[in-house]
């Protein structure tokens, strides 16, 4: 027996009511979870996480496998994207009340503009450590630490920098070092209590004089290092370490201090599945989510210059071998400086043409 038409017509307004209603009806509400193991039950009728990150999926792998061991029924689903774009996108997502991932990262400048987009979160009570726990909702999980690298091939043991002033020298002009032109390599100088922003920028004044060749950002400069195309250039720590069990001829060079840069997770507001977002980020600041890290080198590292766990970590490993002091961010006004002194930097190398 066929239905009438208008029986199938109010089928589909029915079904289209319902979809509206859906998608004006905001988010799923947070659960009331005081604990992880009432924070896994609520996140298992979710069923999966969706986790945006700067990084490569390859470098996130271990830790995601290990998340979906510990809680089964948990799918995660990664994304590798910029920070800034990060974002961008759930500052549109959030007015429009239709966030579509769970959990975000933040770090440098995204730092402040991330404030009003994290969810308020008591990460203490899902076993968070408190020195973990930053302007109450961001939640560190890794270190960045910035480092100068240069190519073991192209660059003799004697003219190894190993100070700032050192990358001065005349020998390195005409596009012998590669720097990244948003200037966030020269952190440190608005931190380290023995040096201040104002000499920083007559550094950089004479290191544009230098005629650098810069590029867009550090993975840029870290790829023109290891194929030894500019054999001296501001890299990350962990960059150099992944291209080093490569086997390319690649080094971090003793300049320092530096500086440790901490990138954050955060759960989002109005995220889609709120219990396993702060599941997940509980879990990669817990033990095991940090020794999956570790294993491609971004992990957790003291916020200053602490050697004691060099054997067991290599990023502070590689640090400490190479005599270089680090300085880590402690509170957000820091970052807010960083908003004021980034600019100047590139104004000073003659980057700041966008």
């Amino acid at each position: 027996m066929r239905c009438p038409w208008r029986t199938t017509l109010a089928l589909c307004v029915s079904a289209a009511a319902a979809v509206a209603l859906t998608a004006c009806s905001g988010p799923p509400p947070v659960p009331n979870a005081t604990n992880v193991d009432e924070l896994y039950e609520a996140a298992k009728t979710e069923g999966q996480v969706i986790w945006y990150a700067p990084k490569p999926e390859a470098q996130m792998r271990p830790a995601i496998e290990a998340f979906e061991q510990k809680y089964p029924g948990i799918e995660v689903r990664y994304t590798n994207k910029k920070a800034p774009d990060l974002v961008t996108q759930l500052n549109v997502e959030q007015a429009a009340n239709r966030v579509s991932f769970d959990v975000s990262n933040a770090g440098g400048l995204t730092v402040v503009p991330s404030e009003s987009l994290a969810a308020p979160v008591d990460w203490a009570a899902y076993g968070v450590p408190e020195d973990q726990i930053f302007d109450d909702n961001f939640v560190y999980i890794w270190a960045t630490p910035k480092v100068w690298a240069y190519n073991t091939a192209t660059v003799a043991p004697e003219d190894v920098p190993t100070s700032w002033d050192d990358l001065l020298d005349p020998r390195w002009g005409g596009g012998k070092l590669a720097v990244e032109s948003r200037g966030s390599f020269m952190t440190v100088w608005a931190q380290a209590p023995e040096y201040s922003t104002e000499a920083g920028l007559e550094f950089t004044s004479e290191l544009a004089e230098l005629n650098p060749h810069y590029t867009e950002n550090t993975t840029q400069s870290h790829t023109l290092i290891a194929s030894g195309q500019t054999p001296v250039g501001t890299d990350l720590a962990n960059l150099v370490l992944q291209e080093q069990d490569k086997g390319a001829p690649i080094a971090v060079a003793p300049v320092g201090p530096t500086n440790a840069n901490k990138f954050y997770v955060f759960a989002a507001n109005g995220a889609p599945h709120p219990a396993a977002g702060r599941l997940l980020t509980a879990f990669l600041a817990s033990e095991d989510g940090q020794a999956a890290l570790v294993d491609t080198y971004n992990s957790i590292i003291p916020t200053d210059t602490d050697c004691s766990q060099a054997a067991s970590n290599r990023v502070i490993g590689t640090l400490c071998d190479a005599g270089i002091e680090w300085y880590s961010e402690t509170d957000i006004s820091q970052y807010q400086k960083f908003s004021d002194f980034y600019p100047q930097v590139e104004e000073s190398l003659g980057t700041d043409v966008n």
